[in-house]
């Protein structure tokens, strides 16, 4: 039988109990940050759930992780930990876990009143504690095709792109929480002929759709992960927008890449979608060309298909402008993502990685950058055109992994644009 919550759950809601994706939240404004999962329209309060005793596994019972303001304990205590909570979770909400003839939660009105909180009523806050954030360059079509616009065809994928995972560290300070406000960022932009370098608000603000991988347990300083082993560190998946100043970007990028072109706001959504959810959806890598090196040849390479969906509401006389785009993560199919996550982690221990996601079809590109050739044509939505992000325009991002008459979803990941001061 197929696994069925206790709670009514909508054939086209994310969070069914095949999802239970993690976050933290608030269930009123001056409650403090608590751990929960998403099922339904409700938010399960994992420190109502961890006081009444019903985590009682070897590797959770007793623990305070769930009493925490986010969630970096219980990452920390590795895969073991959460496939346990995960299975507990599961049991309780298919009111599989039974004592006396009653099942603890289903059959419990007073604990069900007080972990069972409607997410419309609550504030999602971020996650986790970010320690350090990593972006990675992966998507080959991303790769060629900015490549082609700064460097020209014949030079538009650098060798060593091909051999290695392609990253710089971020400002995970500026990581914030999808619904969170984005004030256009003021840099310097090119200089015009022989006139010193423009400086004031981006006139290039764009957006990148992405996702990232949240990284639990890390290694200790000099002790590389395994490869084969860097899969038990990844926690889960969120969506991502990498905001971006084109124009800031490609004056301070050489030689040492980005930094405040980059800096100044990356979005993510609130739900972590775990492995575990994913592991139905996993698919086959791309076959890399050359072979990795041996320390990033694994044994068994995986990606996973999700369908991503991409929301611009460009605000215009006072009307919003939608215009959907759809594309599939899975590497083997639209979407070239040549090194995986495993190998990223290996190359360097992250909480957060990042690939671009594109694929070669114009329509699907996953910036502004893209689809506009770097400002040299323009974007039209029912009346409106942009070359980049104005004041006012909001992006929303969506996905979702559709299994067989249920979705394994991670909500959605917005942002609005503001002036700069």
């Amino acid at each position: 039988m197929a696994l069925k919550s206790f709670i009514e759950v909508s054939p086209d809601s994310h969070f069914p109990i095949q999802n239970l994706p993690f976050g933290i939240f608030k269930p009123e404004p001056a409650s403090p940050p608590r751990p929960g999962v998403a099922i339904g329209d409700y938010v399960l309060d994992l420190s109502t759930i961890s006081v009444s005793g019903l985590f009682e596994g070897p590797f959770l019972s007793g623990s305070d992780c769930f009493l925490q303001p986010n969630l970096n304990k219980f990452l920390a205590l590795g895969r073991p930990a959460w496939k346990e909570a995960r299975a507990t979770l599961q049991n309780l909400l298919s009111g599989m876990i039974i004592i006396s003839d009653e099942a603890k939660l289903r059959d419990n009105p007073s604990l069900r009143e007080k972990s069972l909180v409607p997410m419309s009523k609550v504030e999602m806050v971020l996650p986790i504690a970010i320690g350090d954030y990593t972006d990675f360059f992966s998507s080959m079509y991303h790769a060629r095709n900015c490549g082609i616009m700064f460097r020209g065809p014949e030079n538009a994928i650098n060798p060593n792109w091909f051999q290695l995972p392609i990253a710089y560290h971020g400002r995970s300070s500026s990581i914030v929480v999808s619904g969170t406000e984005i004030i256009r960022p003021k840099g310097q932009g090119h200089p015009s002929g022989n006139s010193p370098p423009y400086f004031g608000p981006s006139r290039k603000l764009d957006f990148e759709l992405e996702m990232a991988a949240v990284v639990g347990p890390g290694n200790e300083l000099g002790k590389p992960v395994d490869v084969n082993e860097a899969g038990d560190h990844i926690f889960g998946l969120v969506l991502m927008n990498d905001w971006s100043a084109r124009d800031i970007q490609a004056w301070e990028y050489v030689p040492l890449g980005p930094f405040l072109g980059k800096s100044f706001g990356t979005t993510i959504s609130p739900w972590i979608v775990t492995l575990d959810a994913l592991e139905p959806f996993a698919c086959n890598s791309p076959k890399q060309d050359p072979q990795p090196l041996p320390y990033l040849a694994e044994k068994i390479s995986k990606n996973y298909d999700i369908s991503l969906e991409e929301l611009r509401n460009f605000f215009c006389s006072k009307r919003v402008m939608i215009m959907p785009s759809v594309l599939r993560f899975k590497s083997n199919q639209l979407v070239k993502k040549i090194h995986v996550w495993s190998q990223e982690a290996t190359s360097i221990t992250c909480k957060a990685s990042a690939p671009c996601i594109a694929k070669q079809e114009p329509e699907s590109y996953g910036c502004l950058l893209e689809l506009t050739w770097n400002g040299q044509k323009s974007l039209s939505l029912n009346g409106a055109t942009r070359k980049f992000l104005e004041d006012g325009d909001e992006v929303i991002f969506s996905g979702c992994s559709k299994g067989d008459g249920y979705n394994v979803g991670f909500g959605t990941c917005s942002g609005k644009i503001l002036p700069s001061p």
